[in-house]
């Protein structure tokens, strides 16, 4: 019987006025040139909120300070990956988003989401966003 191996990973949906930030993956790395919303793994008996600061801090240089979770579920990509996505509201954080990770940010509006090649497993998301099911 064939698992699929279970990875745990949280994302940050970041707003600036009617915009929200968006990364495009480095083309040396896994999924290449794909756009994502910042974050990433969760790490050995970390939560999923001290793992959104860690990855906030080690990819933007901000210092996460408050978030709420606003959508949560699971992709199987064809790999036999399983990822646990949970997405988080940030409600507060200090600095200045700088790129330390990526090949790109952008500030761009839900309407323009759908736009870009994001990973499988941002779709369900995104799709409720530019629904209007979801208001970040």
């Amino acid at each position: 019987m064939n698992h699929a191996k279970a990875v745990r990973v949280v994302a940050a949906l970041i707003r600036h006025g009617d915009r929200l930030l968006v990364c495009q993956r480095r083309g040396d790395g896994s999924f290449p040139l794909k756009w994502e919303f910042p974050g990433g793994k969760v790490e050995g008996k970390e939560n999923d909120f001290t793992a959104l600061q860690r990855e906030l801090r080690e990819e933007l240089g901000i210092e996460l300070r408050s978030a709420t979770e606003i959508f949560r579920h699971r992709h199987l990509y064809p790999d036999q990956l399983q990822v646990e996505l949970t997405f988080f509201q940030v409600k507060a954080y200090q600095g200045k988003a700088t790129n330390r990770a990526f090949h790109r940010l952008l500030w761009v509006k839900v309407q323009e989401l759908e736009r870009l090649d994001f990973l499988e497993g941002d779709l369900a998301l995104i799709e409720k966003l530019t629904r209007q099911e979801l208001h970040p």
